[in-house]
């Protein structure tokens, strides 16, 4: 059956459907960035609440900037904006279509339909997912970065922008113009203190623009701090196949594990939907939760996708059964990540590592390792390297974090142990491998890419540490490795 309006009463009767008038929905929010991740969470959030017959103002209209999202716009039209959830467990999976996205703006050059969806005082949130690589940080001190070329066009063509902050603040200044209250801007993306970042790349960017401007977005808008969590794999023919399995023709399917997390700090300038009815954490501790999501799950996926990459293993499952690789998961999180962790309530970090243990090992749940490993670039620097700064400044163990690290050079020398190649997988995957390679032969070359190691690279702890892992991987393997420090 293909999915549209007019075929919802006659899907199968095992899948769950929107049980609320779509035609009465009026938008409430844009979400930029619409993937697989922001339909299987947020939208979801919003459409639980429509099921309880809430929420019917806040639907949302979806939104990209760059011209690939234009094929996920007319796919999504074709369907009338409707999404099949497949949540993936070994107790039992099921099926549900959700709809709480009725609209999807053109793409186009300049962004002049974005920026007028957004000027519309109806619109009181405006969400993103644009990746933790997305918001124009430098990667050293994780700052706004002035000097990319987007950000420069951004401020000599106001009224036409490249980045989706450009046009945010457009919008903010026509609705300022009119007498009309801001928006809330409000990040859902895995980036530490996703909210203080958005809030920095906005104001930076306005500031640069119009200094009255960017005060007047300071003095009125809000930008939340954030957690997210749930496992969304990428939707490949594998999906699309279960989909119609189920008795439904999807063009975008989206699978997922059978957890979800939304730690959000309730600061929002113009309303919000009642999410905590929709299971929501409202919470000043956002930064707890956080920490242990980040530095344990998101941290935790490339300490052992690097190793799975090198040795052929192609998927997160997969991984899980290897046994070094899942020893080594566990050792690193319990002895060098969970000490510098939080509590959050009902979950210890020790906790929370069987969890994650769960949710990885789910063989449900085709989730690549090069999807996990994809922009190691941020993602190191983001959940990583943090832990390892810690734990240097603790004095706590920092040997498995520094073999992480040295996997990861590993694999972005390009080869697997077998000798297959691996492709690049990185926005800045050259500049990697001409590191890793050097770093065969001299370790610190790697580390020298103070892009993102900073004065890491002078800590003689860190440095030996991750210069004899370099060596062993190198010379006996990845196996003799991950043993070797089982062993420690």
């Amino acid at each position: 059956m293909k999915l549209s309006n007019a075929t919802l009463n006659d899907l199968p009767e095992a899948i769950d459907r929107p049980r609320y008038d779509r035609s009465g929905l009026t938008p409430g929010i844009v979400h930029i960035g619409l993937g697989n991740f922001h339909r299987a969470h947020q939208a979801w959030y919003l459409h639980r609440l429509m099921q309880q017959g809430g929420a019917q103002d806040w639907a949302i209209v979806g939104a990209g900037v760059r011209a690939y999202d234009e094929a996920m716009r007319q796919k999504m039209a074709a369907q009338d904006y409707l999404t099949t959830l497949i949540e993936l467990d070994p107790s039992g999976s099921s099926a549900e279509v959700v709809g709480s996205m009725i609209d999807y703006v053109p793409i186009v050059e300049g962004n002049g339909p974005l920026i007028e969806k957004m000027a519309d005082p109806a619109i009181r949130i405006v969400a993103l997912t644009v990746t933790e690589g997305g918001y124009y940080l430098d990667p050293a001190t994780k700052s706004f970065d002035p000097s990319h070329p987007d950000i420069q066009h951004d401020v000599a063509n106001p009224g036409t922008p490249k980045t989706a902050f450009g046009a945010m603040i457009e919008a903010l200044r026509l609705r300022r113009a009119a007498g009309e209250k801001p928006f809330t801007c409000q990040s859902c993306d895995n980036l530490p203190g996703n909210g203080d970042k958005l809030r920095e790349t906005v104001l930076g960017l306005a500031n640069l623009m119009d200094a009255d401007l960017g005060a007047w977005i300071e003095a009125n808008s809000s930008f939340p701090n954030s957690m997210v969590d749930c496992i969304v794999p990428a939707t490949g023919p594998k999906e699309l196949e279960l989909a119609r399995k189920l008795g439904v023709e999807d063009d975008v399917p989206v699978t997922h594990e059978n957890f979800r997390q939304w730690v959000i700090e309730d600061l929002f300038c113009n309303g919000r939907p009642a999410w905590e009815e929709a299971g929501a954490t409202f919470t000043d501790k956002v930064h707890d939760y956080e920490a242990m999501k980040l530095r344990m799950l998101n941290g935790g996926h490339q300490v052992i996708a690097a190793p799975a990459d090198i040795l052929g293993i192609e998927t997160i499952a997969g991984t899980m059964e290897h046994p070094g690789i899942k020893a080594l998961l566990r050792k690193v999180a319990l002895e060098e990540i969970a000490p510098h962790v939080h509590d959050v309530p009902g979950m210890t970090p020790a906790q929370y590592v069987d969890l994650i243990d769960r949710r990885f090992s789910n063989p449900l749940i085709h989730d690549t390792v090069r999807r996990v490993a994809f922009d190691g670039s941020s993602r190191h620097t983001g959940a990583v390297l943090p832990g390892i700064r810690d734990s240097l400044k603790a004095g706590t163990p920092i040997n498995g974090l520094a073999l992480s690290q040295a996997l990861w050079c590993r694999m972005c020398a390009g080869t697997r142990e077998d000798g297959s190649t691996i492709e690049p997988n990185d926005p800045v995957w050259d500049a990697l491998n001409t590191a890793a390679l050097a770093a065969k032969d001299d370790p610190q070359a790697w580390l020298e890419q103070r892009q993102f190691y900073g004065a890491l690279a002078d800590d003689a702890r860190f440095a030996a540490a991750f210069a004899t892992w370099v060596r062993m991987i190198w010379d006996e393997g990845v196996e003799a490795a991950l043993a070797a420090y089982q062993a420690s």
